[in-house]
């Protein structure tokens, strides 16, 4: 199987389990797969290598026409999220495999992809971590203002990118060298040390890493 493939899942919560000698490691719980191949893409049909992979049954009601007719050429069922995972040789797998997490085993370094906990409209201070004004004499009802944002005549504009106030989180995060500490088939849960993106039964993508 190929290095960098990977499942979906859902982010339960986050415990913690004692290893052999005792110490407390703090693990998030996914509960991931069995996740069905609902679309093989290759070079010479496509332009690129991926596998399409679905998790959550849906009822057909919440499935447009066009998807049902998707998923009815694998077979599993109709599904609520899709997701595709590219790859960089062929794939070896058919439509309507199963990927599960005995794909996995302890040890294995992975990357964990889900959607951060969005925050709202934030300020400049909390949004970027300024330090705001200094709260002494002669600094009056500014002391979490932007400051300067300006500029001369020329170009007569703020430009681009500037750290600003506006709408923080909800977006789209990828969390780098994880370590997997158990897999346990029997329950598809996966347990990985430390946290990863998202809220509580939020959807996670993990790939080998």
């Amino acid at each position: 199987m190929a290095e960098n493939m990977g499942i979906l899942g859902r982010k339960i919560g986050m415990t913690r389990i004692f290893a052999s000698d005792g110490s407390a490691v703090p693990v998030t719980v996914i509960q991931a797969g069995p996740c069905p191949i609902t679309q093989v893409k290759t070079e010479e049909k496509d332009g690129y290598n991926a596998l399409q992979i679905a998790l959550g049954v849906a009822k057909e009601k919440h499935v447009s026409k066009a998807m049902q007719g998707h998923f009815a050429k694998a077979g599993k069922g109709l599904f609520r999220n899709v997701r595709e995972i590219r790859l960089e040789a062929a794939p070896t797998m058919e439509m309507g495999q199963e990927l599960t997490v005995e794909m996995f085993a302890a040890g294995d370094t992975v990357k964990v992809t889900g959607t951060s906990i969005g925050k709202g409209y934030q300020g400049r201070m909390r949004r970027w971590n300024f330090a705001g004004s200094k709260d002494t004499h002669g600094c009056e009802k500014v002391h979490r203002n932007n400051g300067s944002v300006g500029n001369n005549t020329f170009p007569g504009r703020v430009f681009k990118g500037r750290k600003m106030a506006g709408h923080w989180g909800d977006e789209t995060v990828t969390e780098l060298g994880l370590q997997i500490v158990d897999v346990r088939p029997d329950d598809n849960v996966i347990l990985v040390k430390g946290a990863v993106p998202g809220p509580k039964n939020g959807l996670v993508l993990i790939r080998k890493q």
